[in-house]
C-alpha cells in the first residue's frame, strides 16, 4: 500500500474503533503523522479522501473534526461512486432498489398523514399532466422521495436517492416510445399512490415492486444512452 493508503486506513480504524468519536477534534497533525508513520502530505490527502466521504469535516479556524457520522450522510456519499456506474452496473443494483422501494411504500402506507396524501396526489396529477420528459423525470424523483420521506427512515431515503440519481441519467421518456412508456409509468405511480392513500401496506409494496421491475425491464430492453442533460 502507498503512504496515503496507510494514512487513510489508519484514520479509518481510529474512527471505526471509537478512538476518534463523532464530532471529536483530531489530534495534532504531527502526532498523527508520527503514530501512522506517514508524511504530512500523505495525511492531508487521506483527510481529503475521508472528507469527500462525509466522515471528516474541517472547521475554519478551529481544526479538523470527525463528522457527526449520521448514517444518511454517510450513505449519501455513495453517490460519488454509484454515479459512475454504467447501465450494466446500475441494472445489477435494481434488485436491491426493488426491495427497498417496496419497503418504503409499505412504510409510507402505514404512516401517511393527510398532508402527505395531498402532496402525493398532487405530484401524481402533475406527472400525468406533463408531456415534457425533463419535468416528468423531476416529478418522478420527487414522488419517490416523498414516499421515502413519509416512511420516516432518513438513511433509507438517502440510499434510494442515490439509486434514483443514477437512474435519471438514462431517460427512457426521451426515446421514440417515450410517450407510451410514460403512460404506463404514470399508471404504475397511480397504483402506488392509491394503495398508500388507502393505507394498504401490502398493496403499496406490491405496486412499488412491480413499478421498479417494469423500469428495469425497459432499461434492459432499450439500453438508453446517458442523457446529455
Amino acid at each position: 500500500m502507498s503512504a496515503v493508503d496507510d494514512a487513510f486506513h489508519g484514520l479509518r480504524h481510529m474512527i471505526a474503533s471509537g478512538r476518534l468519536a463523532a464530532s471529536q477534534k483530531f489530534p495534532p497533525e504531527a502526532e498523527l503523522c508520527e503514530e501512522l508513520g506517514v508524511s504530512r502530505g500523505s495525511l492531508r490527502e487521506a483527510v481529503r479522501m475521508l472528507s469527500a466521504l462525509g466522515v471528516i469535516e474541517s472547521r475554519h479556524g478551529s481544526g479538523t473534526y470527525v463528522s457527526q457520522l449520521r448514517p444518511e450522510e454517510i450513505v449519501g456519499s455513495l453517490a460519488l461512486t454509484v454515479d459512475l456506474l454504467p447501465l450494466s452496473g446500475l441494472l445489477d443494483m435494481y434488485e436491491l432498489r426493488r426491495v427497498l422501494e417496496s419497503h418504503a411504500a409499505a412504510q409510507a402506507a402505514a404512516r401517511i398523514s393527510p398532508a402527505d396524501q395531498e402532496e402525493l396526489l398532487g405530484l401524481i396529477e402533475a406527472m400525468e399532466a406533463t408531456a415534457d420528459p425533463d419535468e416528468a423525470s423531476a416529478l418522478d424523483a420527487r414522488f419517490h422521495a416523498a414516499i421515502a420521506a413519509t416512511g420516516g427512515n432518513p438513511t433509507l431515503m438517502a440510499l434510494l436517492g442515490v439509486f434514483r440519481s443514477r437512474s435519471r441519467a438514462y431517460q427512457i421518456f426521451e426515446l421514440p416510445d417515450g410517450p407510451e412508456l410514460k403512460r404506463i409509468s404514470d399508471q404504475g405511480h397511480r397504483a402506488i399512490a392509491d394503495a398508500i392513500v388507502k393505507r394498504d401496506p401490502v398493496g403499496a409494496s406490491v405496486a412499488a415492486a412491480a413499478h421498479v421491475a417494469q423500469t428495469e425491464a425497459w432499461l434492459r430492453l432499450y439500453q438508453p444512452p446517458v442523457s446529455e442533460r
